[in-house]
């Protein structure tokens, strides 16, 4: 076993490494910019080590600087978390060179899965469902046209590199094929530096489901059932929750075994999830494969009763995993409480803040590294806290939910627990009646009124 962990990350994530780490008798090493020398997991943390300024490209994207606080720290693994370099091949490789284990994918790992059009081709290769589309990457607009007459409209063309939403367009008609073609090109080049784009049948009324994997250093992998991440504003995450409504036995199955094929077609080693599109007939097709933590873990801790980070410095130690799969015996659900104003377009709401009080009582969980008089960077990403609370239904859950919700004060700054209490009281969202698109036709104007 590892005997110091350095962590490549900042915010709530690493404090979440750091508890586990403790708990496993290994020391950590936190590593910050300037502009969080006053964070909680440098406190936390038994040393820390400055590397750089505030800007990401300086400090938390800096790998000479990272290695090198390893090397001095005399660390013997690095966790990325989530963000920052977690899926970055280069620094696989560069941990790799030094003698310092990364805690995630290989690099060739990540370059196979990072580049989408080659994870598509390698899931359907494993035998994993992928929607209809281009093999591989379009050379010209002609072929990407041909492909849509054959699979008819409506079709989504989707940068290569991409994330986030950036560089993908949806093309109702053959009219507007040209112009999505060059927007999406422009897009992913100025987003990327890669304008590589390929076509795929777009999926209508689609949920967005995810399948937690574990695989270990010797082949073998396991699933720790679903999320469902559909509740979504510009492909950003807001809310996830576990099991999915729209789940029963035979999907969860299909689904569970259709990931472990892709991991162990692969040989991957660490966690990951497999991510997939469902069709309102049940259809599901891969999307992507995300080779790290993923930020929305906790929910499938709580129902499952499994810490996964502690399973990721296990895996990444030689230790074979267990092989039994892992299944719902609770509800859970987190709120992802950004410094924002969803009142006004989800602007960024940077700041100190100047009163706190974290909810509590049973079934809830606040994971988060902000506190009274801690002042919110205007560097990094904007969330702040993860909300989780988990029940013996979905109903007792979104009731414990609102009532945390209203319980969270954050004063000094805006934050999204105003959507996210409204969200609560909605009668399709209750109902679980809703698709990756359900944020597009909704009435952010209300939130003025909290």
């Amino acid at each position: 076993m590892f005997k110091k962990i350095l962590i490549a990350n900042r915010g709530e994530i690493a404090l979440r490494v750091i508890r586990t780490c403790r708990e496993m008798g290994i020391k950590t090493v936190a590593v910050y910019s300037k502009a969080d020398e006053d964070s909680l997991h440098v406190r936390f943390a038994d040393e820390a080590v400055c590397i750089g300024p505030p800007p990401s490209a300086q400090s938390y994207l800096n790998i000479p600087n990272i290695i090198a606080a390893a090397e001095v720290t005399n660390s013997d693994a690095i966790h990325p978390g989530y963000g920052f370099l977690s899926e970055n091949s280069e620094f696989s490789r560069v941990c790799e060179e030094y003698g310092i284990k990364f805690i995630g994918a290989s690099p060739e790992m990540i370059r196979k899965m990072g580049d989408k059009a080659t994870a598509k081709a390698t899931m359907k290769e494993a035998g994993v469902p992928t929607i209809p589309g281009s093999e591989g990457l379009l050379d010209t607009i002609e072929e990407g046209m041909k492909i849509a007459k054959e699979i008819g409209y409506p079709v989504i063309l989707k940068a290569t590199a991409g994330g986030g939403g950036k560089g993908m367009r949806i093309v109702k008609e053959p009219d507007g094929f040209k112009k999505a073609w060059d927007d999406a090109r422009r897009e992913a080049g100025a987003s990327f530096g890669n304008e590589g784009l390929y076509l795929e049948k777009f999926v209508e009324e689609p949920r967005h489901i995810e399948i937690q994997i574990v695989g270990d250093q010797r082949g073998k992998a396991c699933h720790l059932s679903e999320r469902d991440c559909s509740i979504q504003r510009r492909h950003q995450k807001l809310v996830e929750e576990t099991p999915s409504p729209i789940m029963d036995d035979d999907l969860r199955k299909r689904m569970g075994e259709a990931a472990i094929k892709g991991a162990e077609h692969i040989g991957y080693e660490g966690a990951g999830t497999i991510e997939f599109l469902v069709d309102k007939h049940r259809n599901f097709y891969f999307m992507e494969m995300n080779t790290r933590i993923q930020v929305e873990h906790p929910i499938t801790e709580q129902v499952t009763d499994f810490d996964l980070i502690k399973e990721q410095i296990k895996v990444a130690a030689g230790i074979d995993i267990s092989g039994q799969n892992y299944y719902p015996n609770l509800h859970s659900m987190e709120c992802r409480i950004n410094a924002e104003d969803p009142a006004n377009g989800f602007r960024p709401s940077p700041g100190k803040i100047t009163n706190l009080h974290l909810p509590g009582g049973h079934g809830v969980r606040v994971d988060t590294h902000v506190y009274a008089g801690y002042t919110i960077p205007p560097n990094y990403d904007s969330m702040i806290a993860k909300l989780i609370v988990s029940g013996q239904s979905r109903e007792e859950v979104i009731v414990r939910m609102k009532r945390a919700l209203q319980e969270f004060v954050i004063e000094g700054i805006k934050t999204t627990i105003p959507f996210h209490i409204h969200l609560m009281d909605n009668k399709n969202f209750r109902e679980g009646n809703f698709t990756t698109k359900f944020l597009d036709d909704f009435d952010f104007s209300v939130l003025k009124k909290y």
